[in-house]
């Protein structure tokens, strides 16, 4: 099987610093992520944000535990920053998030590229959860984002 990439964007009603300066702080990907997914950030906060960092983390897919550990491979702030797993449930996961904005406005992109593990069987697998639950978890981190910032 063949990595995925799918990108979202999410207008957020707040300056680019402000919504640069809360994803800077790892702490706040708990504040995006469904409760079904019993997220955990396992490595001590807080955490200095730069290239190199690793970042460890335990999470449920379809009810099944993984550690997870990234490493932020880009760090340019205030315009973008990059993840890439070194282990846990995908074959591949790079995360880009990047920010611009316009009249006080900020467009957050992510794009995700992954790919799902299963060997023969990944396809498949892909298609029927794999697919649709990051999509989920993206509508969710888009609807708390709206909670968060609202509009003014």
């Amino acid at each position: 099987m063949k990595s995925k990439t799918i990108k979202f964007i999410t207008q957020i009603d707040r300056p680019l610093l402000e919504v640069f300066e809360f994803f800077s702080k790892a702490e706040n990907l708990n504040k995006l992520t469904p409760d079904n997914l019993e997220f955990k950030i396992l490595s001590p906060l807080p955490i200095e944000m730069k290239k190199g960092q690793l970042i460890d983390y335990r999470i449920k897919l379809f009810g099944i535990p993984f550690s997870w550990k990234t490493e932020i491979t880009e760090w340019n702030p205030p315009q973008q920053f990059a993840d890439h797993q070194l282990s846990g449930p995908y074959v591949i996961w790079d995360h880009t998030h990047s920010f611009t904005e316009k009249n006080g406005v900020t467009e957050m992109t992510d794009t995700i590229i992954y790919q799902s593990k299963g060997w023969i069987i990944a396809p498949f697998l892909h298609w029927l959860f794999v697919d649709r639950n990051v999509k989920q978890i993206f509508a969710y981190r888009e609807k708390r984002l709206n909670e968060l910032f609202p509009r003014n």
